[in-house]
């Protein structure tokens, strides 16, 4: 057991690994919820242990399990994003493998709460019924307006759309190894909400409200009882000035020794022009290659990604990228000069793009892919659609009605 402490509430609590666990007494959906993966944001865990509490209290009939979990302990006891490593990038294929290795050292703190993370998730996957949904809560650096980030899905991108917050879609492609990836590539539905800044109290309220819509959302509560119509309310007033869906354009990545700063005031979906300063980077003025929406700039000390550019995706190109995938479209890529599989699941590609120049990013996104240059030559896009396990939402109302 640890403390936590909540600059937002003046607050401290103890807690364990599993914050709350709660069952039902007819079967349903078994829903994840993590906070506290980086230990500097807190606000989670409290919003969490605070709607549990109340659900018990409250006696509100529940379908189907419902999981609460702390992620990082340790780098929460001490109110830091992490020890020695960020625990929300280490969830690559390497990582995994060696967490199933019976002779595996752990060296740090964060191997030790990786090792607890992942053997508890195993078990849930393992003993409990689906559907399964995770989610996994987060706050910024930066102010703020609620928003989710998703593996782009059609998956995903159904289910959150219930939400009254805007989507940044396929953010995998940036950030690598981090536990909703990993999840997503086990084929179930994954998705993060950053509610605000990290010691704004309006966080924790926007972290209450999006578990309840969760709830409601995936059927584990009614909305008999419960105030849904607040809860809604509370992120749709924060967010109703923004667009549905975003997508990352451009991503300042800083080094292991850079003296990196970011300029005061900047807000995220603040809008920025080409050639603006955002920061300094050991001294030399950062400025923005191009034009669009500024995304979490770092205004902490430990982290990597200085900031993101962000642009908002037509309604039109949603829906193309929807059609062209339900028809499996992409089955006849490989047949272009410069593309070929590397998979014989038939779910990855490989594109010269010494030939195939004409085949650009969004090409591929709207198809369903994601992509990792190898060098300037070559490009390996991976289908996120294979792995999605569709028939095991394909009961859900949700799942019937955008279908």
């Amino acid at each position: 057991m640890v403390k936590v402490y909540s600059k937002a509430l003046v607050q401290s609590i103890e807690i364990n690994r599993i914050l709350g666990r709660l069952e039902g007494d007819t079967a349903g959906p078994t829903i994840i919820f993590t906070a506290g993966i980086h230990g500097n944001e807190p606000s989670g865990v409290f919003a969490l242990v605070k709607v549990l509490d109340d659900i018990k209290s409250k006696n509100i009939v529940v379908r189907g399990k419902i999981y609460a979990i702390a992620g990082n302990l340790s780098a929460l006891q001490q109110g830091v994003r992490y020890n020695r490593e960020d625990l929300n990038r280490m969830w690559n294929e390497e990582r995994v493998e060696w967490l199933l290795k019976e002779d595996k050292i752990i060296k740090n703190e964060e191997d030790y709460e990786q090792y607890q993370l992942y053997t508890i998730i195993s078990q849930i996957l393992e003993i409990d019924n689906g559907p399964f949904y995770f989610v996994d809560l987060h706050t910024t650096s930066s102010p703020t307006k609620p928003f989710i980030t998703v593996n782009d899905t059609l998956l995903n991108r159904k289910f959150t759309e219930q939400y009254p917050v805007p989507l940044l879609l396929g953010i995998e492609e940036y950030l690598e190894g981090t536990l909703l990836s990993y999840i997503n590539q086990l084929g179930y539905v994954a998705f993060g909400f950053e509610s605000g800044q990290h010691d704004a109290p309006s966080s924790i309220e926007n972290h209450i409200a999006f578990v309840y819509l969760t709830l409601i959302y995936t059927g584990v509560i009614l909305k008999v009882g419960v105030d849904y119509d607040t809860y809604y309310t509370i992120l749709n007033r924060s967010t109703e000035d923004l667009n549905h869906a975003y997508e990352i354009v451009h991503h300042h990545k800083i080094g292991q020794d850079e003296d990196f700063y970011t300029k005061p005031g900047f807000t995220n979906f603040e809008q920025v022009k080409k050639g603006q300063q955002i920061a300094t980077s050991n001294s030399v003025p950062v400025l923005t290659p191009l034009k669009g929406n500024i995304f979490m700039p770092l205004y902490q000390k430990k982290g990597e990604d200085g900031f993101f550019i962000i642009r908002h995706i037509p309604s039109i190109f949603l829906s193309l990228s929807s059609l062209l995938r339900k028809l499996q479209v992409d089955r006849m890529l490989a047949i272009l000069p410069g593309v070929s599989w590397i998979s014989d699941q038939k779910d990855a590609l490989r594109v010269d793009l010494r030939v195939a120049k004409f085949l650009a990013k969004k090409f591929f996104h709207l198809m369903g892919y994601r992509s990792r240059r190898i060098n300037e030559n070559f490009l390996i896009v991976k289908n996120r659609e294979a792995v999605s396990k569709n028939k095991e939402y394909r009961n859900t109302t949700w799942y019937r009605n955008s279908y």
